[in-house]
């Protein structure tokens, strides 16, 4: 895999965006930077993280359609890949919050976001942000988000973590043709933060009403059971979960 190394950058994602429009880039080429001055969570929300303490990059991956029909399919290989990833380099209990975080000990250490863009009937590209909080050891005003050194008191390599990810990821979309979307499916839900736990949520008018989730559909919409005993879709942007 192609990786290409970046001091700082406004968004690793605008860039690989950018950089594959311009010339031919490699299937799973990967842009890492030190340091995003303009990187994008979920919903719009900024990514802020300490130049030099984490993982930021992001990978290209041009979808086979014939293997993926559902394009939250590749959210769910991305989270699966990068807990795994993680999981064999710590020994922290890792999960994934609808739609797409990263959770360690019940605390956000990573996001992903993944732009889409259909190039013909057979081709999907993705651009896969990723970021980890790896050495930063101060949040200040985000009370759930935390890093690896800071919840294992320990500092670890950024690079190794990079790789296993990467390498993770490949060998599951490579996969992906023999095992069947349906094998992410299940792997995903034994990771889901909260599911067939009642939590509470909060929809855009700012009313919270608590539900228990029951899964996530084909369309990345989480399905919750509400204490009336209904059950509704929502999604990315309609709610949002409270800790």
């Amino acid at each position: 895999m192609k990786i290409i190394k970046l001091n700082a950058i406004d968004s690793t994602n605008t860039f690989l965006k950018q950089l594959a429009a311009d010339e031919l880039v490699e299937n799973f080429a990967i842009v890492v930077a030190e340091s995003q001055t303009n990187g994008k969570g979920q919903r719009g929300s900024d990514w802020v993280v300490e130049s030099g303490k984490n993982l930021t990059f992001s990978v290209l991956y041009r979808n086979n359609t014939n293997y993926l029909k559902s394009l939250f399919t590749l959210n769910c290989i991305v989270a699966i890949s990068i807990v795994e990833a993680l999981q064999s380099e710590s020994k922290l209990i890792f999960q994934i919050k609808w739609p797409n975080d990263i959770l360690a000990e019940n605390k956000k250490i990573g996001g992903i976001l993944i732009e889409n863009s259909i190039k013909n009937q057979e081709e999907v590209q993705s651009i896969i942000g990723i970021g980890i909080n790896v050495n930063q050891t101060q949040f200040e005003h985000l009370p759930q988000a935390a890093s690896l050194a800071l919840l294992e008191n320990t500092i670890f390599d950024k690079m190794i973590l990079l790789e296993k990810i990467t390498n993770q990821l490949k060998f599951n979309l490579e996969r992906l043709g023999r095992v069947g979307e349906d094998f992410y499916w299940n792997l995903y839900h034994q990771k889901l933060f909260k599911k067939d736990v009642v939590s509470t949520f909060e929809n855009t008018m700012g009313n919270r009403f608590v539900g228990k989730i029951i899964r996530v559909s084909k369309e990345g919409k989480l399905e919750v059971l509400l204490d009336d005993d209904m059950q509704t879709s929502f999604d990315i942007k309609e709610i949002k979960m409270l800790y």
